[in-house]
């Protein structure tokens, strides 16, 4: 049988994205450790597959748009804006297939399929999918944030938006404050919590006074976090949502019960997203615009593709958006 990179990796211990760079030069790897992994290679019998070669550099006019997952904590709005913007930057050149890598069969990726992957990547376990596919020397850029990979990035600054989140709702007084945070294995979830614990340390209040709900993006668990917070501390003033959609679960909670957004409870979300359906919601919310990162994380992948360059990462800067769902709360301070 035929030595693998795989079994290469095994062998040297090493991931398979490290073996394929240093056979082929495509990607930095220590001098040394590219001298071991060669010799390695040789010792083994190793030989590149030229079929798959030439598989590999003949285009297919086909891009790869992968999330982490699609039908669980992606929000349709979200998916929407990144394909949308996706299609915008390639134009007609290219096809453009979306998958869910927590779909993927390890070891099915085919080079011949896609020429270049656009991959919105939500946690550390689509490692093995992003391995296999820079073992196949695919181009790759990930939007979204960072990955546990040498490929270029487009990412956003989620945890200063959600401080400049919560630093507004402190300084617009309030101090009784519900959050509803994401799934806690999301490390947009895990951005975005450090944020808000950024901005009340520097507020020089403490944390744990700040009650927590949890969702998982989608508008029903908005709406249940709302009540479960709002039975558990019926005298908060306001809520900061970690989405834009759990905030429109939240505010019909809200409803509900009685309560006007912002007279008796403001609110805040993330996304900025357009949610027509909701137009009477004047939403104040960090912008955190899919589309744009999806329209830059292709042209990026474009330039790979078609220039064989590694593009320089790059990060785009939120904004918080100030509308009308949050209301400025008297702080009374007694006299010593």
């Amino acid at each position: 049988m035929a030595v693998t990179i795989t079994d290469i990796a095994a062998k040297a211990g090493v991931s398979r994205s490290m073996v394929s760079r240093a056979l082929t030069g495509s990607g930095p790897v220590k001098p040394q450790k590219k001298e071991e992994i060669i010799a390695l290679a040789r010792a083994m019998g190793y030989a590149p597959n030229q079929a798959a070669l030439h598989l590999r550099h003949a285009k297919s006019y086909m891009i790869g748009l992968y999330f982490s997952t699609i039908s669980q904590s992606t929000s349709p709005y979200v998916l929407h804006s990144v394909l949308t913007g996706a299609y915008s930057a390639i134009e007609k050149r290219y096809q453009i297939a979306v998958k869910g890598i927590d779909q993927h069969e390890a070891g099915s990726l085919n080079p011949s399929q896609y020429d270049g992957l656009l991959i919105m990547s939500q946690w550390d376990m689509d490692l093995d999918f992003l391995e296999e596919a820079a073992s196949l020397e695919i181009p790759m850029v990930a939007i979204s944030r960072r990955v546990p990979i040498d490929i270029p990035v487009v990412t956003t600054d989620e945890q200063g938006g959600m401080k400049d989140a919560m630093s507004y709702l402190l300084d617009c007084g309030h101090r009784h404050i519900g959050i509803i945070e994401g799934p806690p294995n999301l490390e947009a979830t895990l951005l975005r919590h450090f944020g808000w614990i950024q901005a009340v340390k520097e507020h020089g209040l403490s944390h744990d006074q700040f009650p927590v709900a949890y969702g998982n993006y989608r508008y029903r668990s908005g709406y249940q976090a709302a009540n479960q917070l709002m039975n558990q501390h019926p005298g908060l003033t306001a809520l900061l949502c970690f989405n834009d959609e759990m905030a429109v679960g939240a505010k019909n909670a809200l409803a509900r019960r009685g309560l006007q957004v912002p007279k008796d409870v403001s609110l805040i979300g993330y996304d900025n997203l357009e949610l027509p359906r909701y137009a009477d919601l004047q939403l104040t919310s960090v912008e955190r615009n899919a589309y744009q990162i999806a329209v830059e994380g292709a042209r990026m992948l474009m330039h790979y593709i078609e220039d064989g360059v590694r593009p320089p990462d790059l990060e785009l800067k939120n904004r918080l958006v100030i509308r009308e769902s949050v209301k400025t709360q008297n702080l009374y301070v007694k006299s010593p």
